[in-house]
C-alpha cells in the first residue's frame, strides 16, 4: 500500500500531512501498488505495425477537419484531427460545456456522428441547454455516464466520429482503486480514452477542472499525454470569452479565439475590437487608445484613468484589466513630471479585456497625464509604445499590423516611439508622431496648442 499526492503525483510509503514533492497539505491519498519494478520482455512487432520510412507515411491521416466554429478552429490550427485528444480547461461557469455543445451540434449537421458523454449533469439538463442554444441534432448522441468501461464500450457500438467527455475528473475505472478525480483514476481514465481515440481514429475533447491557482486539476502527466491543451477564460461580468492553446501538436500556440457569450449561446467574434471601445465619440480627459495583441490578433483597446486628490494620507491605487505592476511603474515615472504621489489613481480598460503586454505603457501614461491635468487628448488618438524607467519610449513588435488595425477602426492620429516607423508601410491618411520620451509626448499633446500635431480630418 502507498500514498499518492493528488496535486503532483508524488508517492510515499506512509501517510504524511504535507506532500514532500509539492508542499501541499492534505493531498496524500491511499492508492494501491507496491512500486516494484517490472521487467518487460522484448517481442516482435505485429504485422502491419513495423517501422517504415517517414517518406512513406500517409500525411493525410493528420489533416484537420473544420468544426464550423471559426474561432475554435483558429486556435486548434484548422479543426479537429482524427485521433487527436484535446484537453479543454476553465473555471466553473465560464461556458466550456456550452462551447462544446455548439461544436458538437455543428459537426452533427455536417453528417458526423457525435457522442457527448456527461458525467456532471443529467441528460435532461444537457437537453435543456441544447434547446436554448439551438443544438438539437439527430446525429448528436447523449450519454450520462461515469464508468470508463461503459464509455469505451459505446465507442464500439455507436461508432462515433467525434467524442466529447465532460469531464475527465468525473469518469472512473473499476480496474483501479481511488476516488473519481484522484491522481490514480485520472491517469487511468486519460490513458484509456487516449488509447481508444488513437485506435479508432476519433477526435476527442476532454473537459478538465482547474484548481484555485488556475492549473488543470490532477496529475501533470495529463497535460503531457494529450495532444492539445486549451484554456477557456472569461470574466463573469463580461460577455467576452477567450480560448488559448498552451500546447498544440497540430498548430501554433500564439493564436487566441474570441467568443461572445449570450443567453442564446456562444458565438465566434471575428472582430472583437468594438467591444473594447466606448460608444462616445466625444473626447474626454483620461482616455487613450492603444492596440494590443492577443496571439497574432491585434485589438484596439481603450484605457481610462481617473486621478483625484486624496485627503487621507497616501494615494489609493485601483487597477482593472491591466497589469498593476506596470501601472505602478507608469505612476512612478509620471510622478517626476506631474506629481501623482498623493493622489487617488484609478485605471481600467473598457469591456473587461485584460492587457499584459508593454505596448500599452504609452497609452496608460497619456491617460494618467490627461486625467491629472483635466485636459483632453485628441479624439480617437492611439498611443503604442513601451516606456522604460527613465521615461524613454521604446518600439514594440508588429507595428505595421497594429497601425493597420487602428486605421481600420477609423483612428487618424497616433503617437509611437522614435524609429518605430522605419521600414514599415504606414496607413494612408493617418498622422503619426514619433517621440523619444514621455515628457516630449505630454508637452506635445497637453502643452501649448502650437506644439500639437495637426489634427487629421
Amino acid at each position: 500500500m502507498a500514498y499518492t499526492c493528488t496535486q503532483c503525483g508524488h508517492r510515499t510509503a506512509k501517510w504524511l500531512g504535507r506532500c514532500p514533492g509539492c508542499g501541499e497539505w492534505g493531498t496524500l491519498e491511499e492508492s494501491s501498488g507496491t512500486g516494484t519494478a517490472i521487467k518487460t520482455k522484448a517481442k516482435p512487432a505485429p504485422a502491419g505495425q513495423k517501422a517504415s520510412p517517414i517518406t512513406e507515411v500517409d500525411a493525410t491521416l493528420a489533416q484537420s477537419r473544420p468544426t464550423g466554429v471559426s474561432e475554435f478552429d483558429r486556435v486548434l490550427g484548422g479543426g479537429l484531427v482524427p485521433g487527436a485528444v484535446i484537453l479543454l480547461a476553465g473555471e466553473p461557469g465560464v461556458g466550456k460545456s456550452t462551447l462544446l455543445l455548439d461544436v458538437c451540434a455543428r459537426a452533427a449537421r455536417t453528417g458526423s456522428r457525435v457522442l457527448y458523454v456527461t458525467g456532471e449533469e443529467s441528460a435532461g439538463q444537457v437537453r435543456l441547454r441544447a434547446e436554448r442554444i439551438g443544438a438539437l441534432e439527430e446525429n448528436l448522441l447523449l450519454a450520462a455516464q461515469t464508468d470508463l468501461g461503459i464509455v469505451l464500450g459505446m465507442l464500439d457500438t455507436e461508432k462515433p466520429d467525434v467524442l466529447v467527455i465532460d469531464s475527465v475528473q468525473t469518469l472512473s475505472s473499476s480496474d483501479v482503486d481511488g476516488v473519481p478525480g484522484g491522481v490514480t483514476q485520472v491517469r487511468e481514465v486519460a490513458a484509456g480514452v487516449i488509447r481508444a481515440a488513437k485506435d479508432h481514429g476519433i477526435p476527442t475533447v476532454l473537459v478538465g477542472h482547474i484548481t484555485k491557482d488556475g492549473t488543470v486539476a490532477g496529475p501533470r502527466l495529463l497535460e503531457h499525454l494529450v495532444d492539445v491543451v486549451c484554456q477557456f477564460e472569461g470574466d463573469r461580468h463580461s460577455r467576452l470569452r477567450m480560448l488559448r492553446a498552451s500546447k498544440n501538436r497540430f498548430g501554433p500556440t500564439d493564436e487566441v479565439g474570441c467568443f461572445d457569450m449570450t443567453e442564446a449561446g456562444i458565438h465566434s467574434l471575428a472582430d472583437p475590437s468594438g467591444l473594447f471601445l466606448s460608444r462616445s465619440r466625444i473626447a474626454a480627459p483620461g482616455t487613450c487608445l492603444t492596440v494590443t495583441q492577443e496571439g497574432r490578433r491585434p485589438m484596439t483597446v481603450e484605457v481610462q484613468a481617473l486621478v483625484d486628490s486624496s485627503s487621507n494620507g497616501p494615494g489609493r491605487r485601483t487597477v482593472t484589466g491591466l497589469d498593476s505592476g506596470r501601472v505602478a511603474m507608469m505612476i512612478a515615472v509620471l510622478s517626476k513630471l506631474i506629481g501623482l504621489g498623493s493622489h487617488d489613481v484609478f485605471v481600467a480598460t473598457v469591456g473587461g479585456v485584460r492587457i499584459a503586454e508593454p505596448a500599452s505603457d504609452l497609452a496608460i501614461a497619456l491617460a494618467l497625464a490627461s486625467a491629472a491635468s483635466d485636459r483632453k487628448l485628441y479624439s480617437r488618438l492611439v498611443a503604442i509604445g513601451e516606456i522604460s524607467l527613465s521615461g524613454e519610449i521604446r518600439p514594440v513588435p508588429d507595428m505595421e499590423l497594429r497601425l493597420a488595425e487602428a486605421a481600420r477602426q477609423g483612428i487618424t492620429n497616433g503617437v509611437v516611439a522614435r524609429g518605430a516607423l522605419e521600414n514599415i508601410r504606414t496607413p494612408e491618411g493617418m498622422r503619426l508622431k514619433e517621440c523619444d520620451t514621455v515628457q516630449e509626448v505630454i508637452e506635445l499633446l497637453l502643452g501649448s496648442p502650437e506644439s500639437a500635431p495637426e489634427k487629421a480630418g
